[in-house]
């Protein structure tokens, strides 16, 4: 544990400043340091051009960020998430506060990020729980401590637990760069997909249906669920057949018509290029 990037007469501080292995580095997101702290006086910290994204929890008191030219007042509750590559500052104000923290990076958390940020991804928000990101922040500040011989992989496996809580608090249409447009959930045509697989769907079907344009649905699909919608219904039909393969004694023929692909030669062929095997082999295997 090393306080000495702080200054004692400031912050109260209780960190680990982490070495990952070059393994984790090249491969793994991965842990550069974290901690807590707990503010003694009121004082402004700020950084650029990190190669890190930082995650913080207000524990208590309040405070500012200022980022990407914004200013955010910040309370109790509120959580952090940004980019360090962008130069940003937080300060403490009279109300000294406490905060929970995390650094890291890997090699493809630019990627992902830009997703959060295209999903409405907030830099600061407020969930209605904080326990979920406090159990990780308490679980990663044990693992870089302790001296367990696989802590990159358990790392990895918390930091991945982070970044799904920021992600599903990331939907946020209204909260988007100003550059874009206002967009719809389209929760209701995934769900529409999921317990109608079977159906004979096109895009045209589905644009009429939902009352969009099929061009802005196929495009706001993608974005809000991270595949393309045609992609999606396959991925949908295709685990349905698997189960039917396994568990059942339909005819290969019937089990691509229940799952929608009502050409059994289609349904072969897209089966083999998604599994690797065609259907009859998948059911040998089992």
């Amino acid at each position: 544990m090393d306080a000495s990037l702080f200054h004692e007469n400031l912050v109260r501080a209780n960190r680990i400043i982490y070495t990952p292995s070059a393994f984790a580095r090249t491969s793994l997101i991965h842990l550069q340091e974290t901690g807590t702290l707990q503010a003694e006086k009121p004082h402004t910290s700020r950084r650029e051009n990190l190669s890190s994204y930082l995650f913080f929890l207000v524990k208590k008191g309040t405070g500012q960020l200022s980022y990407d030219g914004r200013t955010y007042d910040l309370r109790p509750g509120d959580c952090v998430f940004i980019d360090c590559r962008k130069a940003y500052s937080h300060r403490t104000s009279a109300d000294l506060w406490s905060l929970q923290w995390a650094h890291f990076f890997g090699p493809n958390l630019n990627g992902i990020y830009e997703k959060y940020r295209e999903r409405g991804g907030r830099p600061c928000f407020h969930p209605n729980r904080t326990a979920g990101y406090e159990t990780i922040l308490d679980e990663l500040f044990f693992l870089a401590g302790s001296s367990d011989h696989i802590k990159d992989m358990r790392i990895f496996e918390k930091l991945t637990s982070l970044l799904t809580l920021l992600m599903e608090e990331s939907w946020n249409p209204e909260a988007r760069d100003s550059s874009m447009t206002r967009r719809r959930d389209l929760q209701e045509v995934k769900d529409y997909l999921d317990a109608h697989y079977a159906l004979r769907l096109t895009l045209d079907d589905l644009a009429e249906r939902f009352y969009l344009n099929k061009f802005y649905l196929s495009r706001i699909y993608k974005e809000q669920f991270g595949i393309p919608i045609n992609a999606y219904l396959l991925q949908v039909r295709i685990t349905h057949a698997k189960r039917l393969l396994r568990f059942s004694d339909l005819t290969i023929e019937k089990i691509g018509q229940k799952c929608g692909m009502h050409d059994a030669n289609y349904f072969t062929r897209i089966f083999k290029k998604i599994e690797g095997v065609t259907p009859g082999e998948y059911r040998k295997k089992w």
